[in-house]
């Protein structure tokens, strides 16, 4: 294992402490329990939005955190749920008396924890709300989840919905508006290499040289099928056609209704991309596939698009949600109307993304 780290047990928490020597101006880390908030936190009126998740997925989600997006990020420790404790003391810095909304990826440990969290915040009076995010259409449960792995589409909803609350959305609306973008948002990877988590030293998986494993996890799980690797044409092919074909999803999402201090099920169904529409196309890094490579299969991506008569009209790509040091790619595609469209553009300002701050 070559890695840039001192001892094992210390790295997420030098980690942390190197994001706080560079950029105080926007973002202030708390150890022990970790979190990360914005510099200006709490922001009085304002729903504050938390999310989190293992670490070793840099940017996401510490790297977020700020001014149009999120108020609060829980990091774990690699690929391990943040504790129900870091996210109830992120929920308390963070809360400026309009409520907390939770974005969780759809991974179990992660949802089990911002339950507690969100049951222990609405113990001491905090409106909250828990969104989930399961967007990724490879598999429909996998070694991690009960149904589909939340991905791609989380970042985007971290960056509408932040817009949203900086606008004045209530809670209940923002949480609406959380729901509505997962619904909107289909997502595939695929990797050419494993990655190597720090606490074990060797390679989580193995592939072979003329191998690539499509529908990947971001922590490295299974996805639908193993096979020789082809061109990079083929690739996007593969993982667009996978995503634009995608049947309507049929699924039951678990929420906290703060009327009856109880959490109720909710049936949700997501409609398939369709001729027609506009989206979002987000070409992402699993952490080692260089940005000229990304926007090989962003050129092909363009292509299949087109055929399917799906208008792009925004575009985002580099290494926003990784797998360490993980060689491969993934493709989110998030339908797009005024409402979100005008949300993506409205300014941030963020560790990792910035744009009209």
């Amino acid at each position: 294992m070559k890695k840039l780290i001192n001892q094992v047990e210390d790295f997420v928490r030098e980690s942390l402490e190197g994001m706080a020597a560079a950029h105080p101006e926007l973002v202030r880390v708390h150890l022990d329990p970790n979190y990360v908030v914005r510099a200006d936190a709490p922001v009085v009126g304002k729903v504050a939005l938390v999310s989190g998740g293992g670490s070793g997925h840099e940017p996401m989600h510490a790297g977020f955190v700020g001014r149009g997006m999120l108020d609060a990020a829980c990091p774990g420790e690699v690929f391990t749920s943040p504790t129900p404790d870091q996210l109830l003391e992120a929920a308390r810095a963070v809360h400026g008396g309009a409520g907390v909304l939770n974005i969780v990826k759809n991974y179990s440990g992660d949802v089990m924890n911002f339950e507690m969290a969100a049951e222990l915040a609405a113990a001491e009076g905090i409106s909250v709300a828990n969104i989930l995010i399961d967007d990724d259409v490879a598999v429909r449960d996998s070694l991690y989840t009960q149904g589909r792995r939340g991905v791609g589409t989380t970042v985007l909803a971290e960056k509408i919905c932040g817009a949203a609350a900086e606008r004045g959305y209530d809670l209940d609306r923002l949480a609406a508006l959380c729901r509505k973008t997962n619904a909107a948002g289909r997502s595939m990877g695929m990797a050419l290499t494993s990655c190597t988590v720090p606490a074990r030293g060797s390679p989580t998986f193995d592939l072979g040289a003329d191998e690539m494993e499509i529908g990947i996890g971001i922590h490295g799980e299974p996805g639908r099928q193993r096979l020789p690797l082809p061109a990079a044409d083929a690739v996007s092919e593969m993982l667009a056609t996978a995503i634009l074909q995608d049947p309507a999803y049929s699924r039951v999402a678990r929420e906290w209704d703060r009327s009856a201090s109880a959490w109720q099920d909710i049936e949700l169904v997501d409609e398939p991309l369709k001729a027609g529409d506009t989206v979002l196309a987000f070409v992402n890094s699993m952490g080692g596939t260089p940005l000229a490579e990304l926007y090989v299969v962003y050129r092909k991506l363009a292509e299949v698009c087109r055929k399917h008569r799906v208008e792009i009209v925004r575009s985002w790509v580099g290494p926003y949600i990784t797998s360490l040091e993980m060689q491969g790619v993934s493709i989110t595609l998030l339908r797009l109307d005024d409402e979100l469209t005008g949300l993506w553009d409205d300014p941030v300002l963020t560790p990792a993304l910035r744009w009209g701050a």
